[in-house]
């Protein structure tokens, strides 16, 4: 599958967040999951169906203008996505910028899933894994969801003593249109979206 033509199913788009990872990133939802964690933050984004498509290399073109450290990608699960979502990853990769990505698989499992997951893994720095479990929500652990989740470092890119992955997780505010959108704070349960 080559990047030109390939096309990822988007939920939505912030082009510059500091909730979603390390620094100032491009953070993609994309759309489907079949996981279903009960009281997931992003209803909207479960269900597998047709969305934004969007090629990936005019994603990794407007990550990599964007100005930013590097690109998260959430959901959704990413996974369901894998094999677009790893051209994307070594896209802005190639390009410098980091990849960070929050799946409801456990790294065990993600492992276990084949050739595009383990492509995707190798060009992931950070990976945040686990269901999210509504009883278990956490404000403690900066980009966490709940504390059953584990953050990974896959690469050499960041440490366990970045200072910026310590601290409790904020909200993000957008005002778009008619539509607000909630970003980085699970702790208010499922509103990604209010239109």
């Amino acid at each position: 599958m080559a990047a030109a033509v390939a096309a990822i199913e988007v939920a939505m788009i912030v082009a510059r967040t500091e909730a979603e990872g390390p620094g100032l990133r491009f953070a993609v939802w994309v759309q489907g999951c079949p996981l279903r964690c009960a009281g997931c933050c992003n209803p909207e984004m479960l269900e597998i169906r047709a969305a934004d498509r969007r090629a990936v290399d005019s994603l990794v073109a407007e990550a990599c203008a964007a100005g930013v450290e590097g690109v998260s990608l959430l959901g959704g699960e990413p996974f369901a996505q894998a094999g677009p979502l790893a051209l994307l990853a070594e896209g802005v990769r190639a390009r410098g910028l980091s990849v960070m990505v929050y799946s409801g698989y456990t790294l065990a499992e993600l492992h276990a899933q084949g050739e595009a997951a383990a492509r995707l893994l190798a060009a992931t720095d950070l990976l945040v894994d686990g269901r999210f479990e509504a009883r278990l929500r956490s404000q403690r652990r900066r980009f966490i969801g709940s504390d059953n989740q584990g953050l990974h470092f896959l690469s050499d890119r960041y440490a366990a003593d970045d200072p910026r992955l310590h601290g409790s997780n904020h909200l993000e505010l957008r005002l778009r249109g008619g539509e607000i959108t909630i970003n980085g704070w699970p702790l208010l349960g499922p509103r990604t979206r209010v239109g």
